[in-house]
């Protein structure tokens, strides 16, 4: 692969963030802004042009040779739009030619939009913590959940981009909570942000005074010892060690990597999802599988974004880390 400078975006339900990033994987320039995910279509596009026009003012912005985007999914790689499930303003929405369309966009850059688990997991292979691992599940657990997978080494993006959609495995066909996707039971109605603080609030507990009902408060409330938000969490473990030791199941791992907002958590969520992990996991093949916390925090789906873009463009097949890249 060409050692040349990636832009990068990774657009989810609560942050829009956009880099600049060298051929090492190290992260030159950044911006952020909230996700508007309850507004229009042309609301979230403004919202994107912010952090294009932030990142123009960089002097790498011009020198960039490609430009990858990790998106909230599902996603179509190849027809270069984005679905959304958290954003329901965006329906087969052409993202790839409205930011190619942009004032700001770096010119004669075609740009690849990929689902934004998808690129976490590649930003984590090639910089961050399944660095060297021939088999993991990347997840991306915050507002939605979503996963990646690296098999033989390489990232297995599927023909849409979405392959490793691990949210949406569902772990309660019968009285599971019905899920923005249309299925019922979908890992994301037990694990997610909202679903986490939403349980809490349903089983009784009531957030500080002043203190908004997130999970990251239902996280302190149970590092403080109160039993439903630890229950909350719980619930949650148990529905992320189911899906995952399914996906152990079918495709063997070496490794989960877990990022997001609400993996922030640490061990609120990783005892009982470990916990719960050892009694799904019951084949001799998926037992004591390694789940850690994502090392490149927020920035792993930009730099898996670049990632992805550059494989892209190469020609090389099936994407691989640039790092690691022959």
């Amino acid at each position: 692969m060409d050692a040349l400078v990636y832009g990068a975006l990774d657009i989810g339900g609560t942050k829009i963030a956009g880099g600049i990033v060298d051929a090492d994987g190290h992260l030159v320039a950044r911006s952020q802004c909230a996700t508007p995910a309850h507004g229009t279509a042309e609301d979230m596009m403004a919202a994107i042009g912010e952090v294009l026009d932030d990142l123009a003012v960089h002097p790498g912005w011009t020198s960039l040779s490609r430009l990858g985007i990790a998106s909230a999914g599902p996603v179509d790689t190849a027809a270069g739009t984005v679905s959304p499930v958290n954003i329901p303003a965006w329906h087969t929405f052409p993202l790839v030619d409205r930011v190619r369309a942009h004032p700001h966009a770096p010119r004669g850059v075609e740009p690849v939009v990929v689902g934004d688990a998808v690129a976490m997991a590649a930003g984590e292979h090639w910089m961050g913590a399944a660095r060297g691992t021939d088999n993991a599940l990347g997840m991306v657990v915050s507002t939605g959940i979503g996963g990646g997978l690296i098999l033989n080494g390489t990232l297995h993006a599927g023909p849409s981009g979405n392959a490793g959609h691990i949210g949406h495995i569902s772990v309660d066909h019968t009285a599971g909570p019905e899920c923005r996707c249309g299925a019922r039971g979908c890992v994301e109605q037990f694990a997610s942000g909202t679903a986490i603080a939403a349980h809490a609030v349903e089983s009784g507990w009531v957030p500080p005074t002043g203190v908004a009902p997130t999970a990251a408060a239902v996280a302190n409330a149970a590092r403080a010892g109160d039993p439903r938000a630890a229950a909350a969490y719980d619930r949650a473990g148990r529905a992320l060690a189911a899906a995952i030791a399914a996906t152990a199941a079918l495709v063997e791992l070496d490794l989960v990597v877990i990022g997001g907002g609400v993996a922030q958590a640490g061990g609120t969520l990783f005892e009982p999802l470990r916990r719960h992990l050892a009694d799904y996991a019951a084949l001799d093949f998926t037992r004591n599988l390694p789940v850690v916390p994502a090392k490149l925090g927020t920035d792993a789906g930009l730099i898996g974004a670049a990632a992805v873009a550059g494989l892209k463009h190469s020609g090389c097949g099936a994407p691989r880390p640039p790092a690691i890249h022959p």
